[in-house]
């Protein structure tokens, strides 16, 4: 079948207007029902007027060429492209033998009825776009700028960061932000599924796709519009059909093969019989070649496939999980172990300093200072505990004139002519400092210029909900494994309060991949090993997983490229989710293949032995393609 590249990025069927693009169409679908409804009328007429050929023939032929013309010009145009096997040649093939043995009234109606049967499959289809399509509405129309003191409203993406741009009650906001004057509540749920307002103060990020509901708010830029979060997932579900997943890469195959071998099998039920059987009218078997012709047209299979992928990726969406592709779809149905990072995806990741350690000579307050140091312009959640624990006086804080990172370790940072350690055991012992301990829980590690100075130790509480989650998950995948950076015994208080049995702490980047490649090896043949991370430390991780699962990414560059599933907040009940959206969808996949198959085995049966007239084959391919689409919308529909 082939195929072009329409709207929002999928691949659509070149022929079937069931796969047209729902934006643009309204006319050509109001101009196509017109000529339905003249074609029935033509057809009633017909049927009604008197037993005279010169009478019923016109009005059969008017009926059929108001719906017939667009597909024999399409068939015409494939055949011209050299992809002469489609529905539109079964369906012009089929029709033309029905007029050349004298069967007029089934010529004009199975093309009726297939064009109706078309438009139907047509709002079906987009009703399973439409939650993809929606995101659309995420787009702001405009930006309120102020330059120059004066307001102006411009393109969002002549909009440059820095400048101020506001927001008044009821419109979206256009790029991603601070608030500097203003308050309210706004409306996220377009971006995360979330249908309660969101607090917005001076001083807080905000999101571009979101709405103010009832303040006026003056917001500073922090990213141009093709950076900003709202730009990003666009970009996402405008790509998410192109990711097709093996169930329709198959049915791809399968349609090439299956309609040419139609085609062969009816020529063949046509012309074998009445050469091998002398009591074999031709008449007879060219017509149930005909029938055998429309109740093969495979579009219940061509159709209802894709659909039901797009109907699941589209109800995700409307649960705030971003499903880049339908291969990551069935992956997701398909997992069997899954491993969490700790902070941040299994805890708050809001830590707060319990225990100041310091050693003999040095006070707490001197500990806190170099600690808040070296972390100041780090945005990890340690970071921010121990800054807000510190809460340095303006004229105490100090820039470090430079600072290194050490993955998995720490900082190490140059203050004047001062070094400054920040981090865990690993970094004390690659400086070689003496005097560091092991310690339970996760703990930060001071050093001044080669001498130990204490430890910070910090708690990180479970998220709300997360027991009950990973119970859920309990029941859907075979093993859950916790592979943090963190201090091994944090991760592994954290891992018993949850009831996870396998739990590995002190993991540098490396060791979080061969531990997931060891993961991977011993899980069955053709299951799936997905990580869920925060998406920006876990890269390398996330990269190695066959599913990488991003949590709470909502404007994060970083987890919106790394990972195959976006879900937009930290809810972790949002995994379990996604794997009974992505089960229930393959479910309803599978549902309408064999339906299709069976029913239209079933017909052919009874064409073959001379039980089924044309009206019983486009039932078989009409009415099983109607329902084989309506039921594809139903993952849409998912509710949590």
């Amino acid at each position: 079948m082939k195929t072009e590249k329409h709207i929002h990025g999928q691949e659509s069927c070149h022929n079937c207007r069931a796969c047209a693009c729902a934006h643009g169409h309204e006319t050509e679908a109001k101009n196509s029902w017109n000529k339905i409804i003249w074609a029935a009328v033509l057809f009633a007429a017909a049927l009604a007027a008197p037993d005279f050929l010169w009478l019923k023939l016109p009005l059969y032929v008017a009926s059929y060429l108001l719906c017939g013309t667009e597909v024999l010009l399409a068939s015409f145009r494939n055949i011209k492209a050299g992809e002469v096997f489609d529905e539109n040649f079964l369906m012009a093939l089929a029709t033309f033998g029905a007029f050349a043995i004298g069967e007029y009234p089934e010529a004009a109606a199975v093309m009726l009825f297939y064009q109706t049967g078309e438009r139907l499959q047509e709002l079906a289809a987009g009703r399973s776009r439409s939650s993809i399509v929606k995101l659309m509405d995420l787009r702001p129309d405009f930006a309120r700028v102020i330059r120059q003191g004066k307001e102006e409203k411009i393109n969002p993406q002549d909009v440059t960061p820095g400048e101020i741009t506001v927001v008044l009650p009821g419109e979206r906001i256009a790029l991603d932000g601070i608030i500097v004057e203003g308050e309210g509540h706004i409306d996220a749920s377009a971006l995360t599924g979330e249908s309660r307002p969101v607090s917005a103060l001076k001083g807080k990020e905000v999101l571009a796709g979101c709405i103010s509901l009832d303040g006026t708010l003056q917001i500073r830029t922090t990213k141009n519009y093709q950076n900003s979060a709202v730009a990003k997932i666009l970009e996402l579900a405008e790509n998410a059909a192109n990711k097709k997943s093996a169930a329709e890469k198959f049915i791809t195959r399968f349609a090439r093969i299956y309609t040419p071998a139609v085609v062969c099998v009816a020529a063949a039920a046509a012309i074998l019989p009445p050469l091998i059987w002398e009591d074999a009218p031709f008449k007879i078997w060219f017509y149930r070649a005909l029938i055998f012709l429309v109740i093969s047209c495979p579009c219940a299979l061509v159709l209802s496939v894709p659909l039901g992928f797009f109907g699941g990726i589209g109800g995700a969406a409307k649960n705030g999980i971003l499903i880049k592709g339908g291969s990551y779809l069935e992956r997701l149905a398909h997992i069997h172990t899954l491993a969490f990072d700790k902070t941040g995806t299994l805890t708050q990741g809001v830590f707060e300093v319990t225990g100041i350690f310091a050693a003999n000579g040095v006070s707490e307050q001197e500990l806190l200072r170099l600690a808040a140091t070296a972390e100041q312009g780090s945005n990890h959640p340690i970071a921010k505990a121990l800054l807000l624990r510190a809460a340095l006086p303006q004229e105490q804080a100090k820039t470090p004139t430079s600072v290194r990172e050490y993955a998995g370790e720490g900082l190490a940072c140059q203050e004047g002519n001062t070094q400054i350690l920040a981090g865990n055991l690993r970094l004390m012992e690659r400086f070689h400092i003496q005097g560091a301990e092991p310690a339970e829980g996760t703990c930060v590690y001071v050093a001044e210029n080669g001498i130990y100075k204490g430890r910070i130790e910090l708690g990180d509480k479970p998220k709300a909900g997360a027991q009950k989650a990973l119970q859920e998950l309990k029941t859907l995948v075979k093993q859950t494994v916790v592979l943090s950076g963190d201090n091994p015994s944090a991760v592994q208080k954290t891992a018993r309060e949850l009831g996870i049995t396998h739990a590995y702490g002190g993991l540098l980047p490396a060791d979080k991949v061969a531990r997931l490649e060891e993961l991977m090896k011993n899980a069955p043949k053709g299951s799936v090993t997905a990580f869920a991370g925060d998406g920006i430390n876990d890269a390398p991780v996330l990269a190695r997983a066959d599913l990488a699962l991003a949590m709470g990414a909502l404007g994060s560059d970083a987890a919106i490229e790394a990972a195959d599933v976006v879900l937009m907040t930290d809810e972790l009940n949002r995994i379990p989710a996604a794997i009974r959206i992505a089960r229930k969808t393959l479910r309803v996949v599978k549902q309408n293949v064999v339906f299709a198959l069976a029913v239209k085995a079933g017909v052919l049966l009874l064409g073959v032995v001379g039980l089924a007239n044309m009206w019983a084959a486009v039932f078989a391919d009409v009415g099983v393609s109607l329902l084989a689409v309506a039921n594809s919308l139903r993952p849409l529909y998912f509710k949590e």
